[in-house]
């Protein structure tokens, strides 16, 4: 199988293709909310810049922030698992709700606001691909407000077998597709809008913008990973050094460590 070099789970990919295929995004948006294209009536992108300085942030977010008949929708892609993810999207909630009330406005004129996670890993103990939260009672599961919402989508859970008439799960398809072979097993099912964002896919990671995008994107993350390892590596001499002061034996300081017998005796001899 021929591996894909960049997926649609890409995050520079993912909002390069999105922003600039609108008409591609309005469907992706109408499947993943379960909503006719016909029924949105404003569409409007708010966050389709993307300047090469913020890539090397440890904390940017290369999300697709809308307006959708009224509605703020925040589209997130999330590959690995780092355990907090659902305290992550309620940040993301609160800030976007905390900041959409125009000065002088009554609270009731906040937007409904919905998070969307596509995320390549499992997250909940169900079968069930796709789970929506609202808030609740407990006892009576009255609606609080259907202002808050969040939607997950877990790309792990989808089933194998996909058919051209269910628009939400040829989507998804799309986003789990790791080969050529997933992408063309998608194509052969003649679904337009799908050989649409396959070709605007091949387009776009052949285009030099998206190249030095995503080299720009690499170096920032080679350079975190590097400066995560200095900092660990710091860590370690500091403790050897604090435990040969303790005059802890060269093996314990190993197995404490993970630093070589050679490590740690320079580090003996050194200070």
């Amino acid at each position: 199988m021929r591996k894909l070099k960049y997926t649609f789970k890409t995050d520079i990919l993912f909002k390069m293709l999105f922003v600039k295929h609108r008409d591609l995004l309005k469907k992706l948006i109408a499947a993943l909310l379960g909503i006719k294209v016909e029924s949105i009536r404003k569409f409007v992108v708010r966050n389709e810049e993307m300047p090469p300085e913020i890539l090397g942030d440890k904390f940017c977010r290369l999300d697709i922030n809308m307006v959708v008949n009224g509605q703020l929708i925040d589209l997130e892609i999330q590959v690995s698992n780092e355990e907090d993810y659902p305290e992550r999207v309620m940040l993301y909630w609160a800030r976007e709700f905390s900041t959409a009330l125009p000065a002088g406005e009554s609270y009731s004129m906040l937007p409904r606001t919905i998070i969307i996670s596509i995320i390549d890993f499992k997250l909940f103990d169900c079968e069930d691909f796709h789970s929506f939260f609202q808030p609740l009672e407990v006892t009576r599961h009255t609606l609080l407000s259907d202002k808050m919402g969040f939607h997950f989508f877990e790309l792990k859970k989808l089933p194998k077998d996909i058919t051209k008439k269910d628009a939400l799960l040829l989507w998804l398809s799309l986003f789990r597709a790791e080969t050529e072979e997933d992408l063309e097993k998608i194509k052969a099912m003649e679904v337009p809008e799908m050989e649409q964002a396959i070709n605007a896919y091949r387009t776009i990671t052949a285009s030099s913008e998206f190249r030095e995008l995503e080299r720009l994107r690499e170096k920032a993350r080679h350079d975190e990973a590097q400066a995560l390892r200095h900092a660990r590596n710091k860590e370690k001499f500091e403790i050897a050094k604090n435990a040969l002061q303790m005059n802890l034996s060269i093996e314990d300081i190993v197995k404490l460590t993970g630093l070589t017998i050679k490590e740690v005796e320079h580090l003996r001899t050194s200070t």
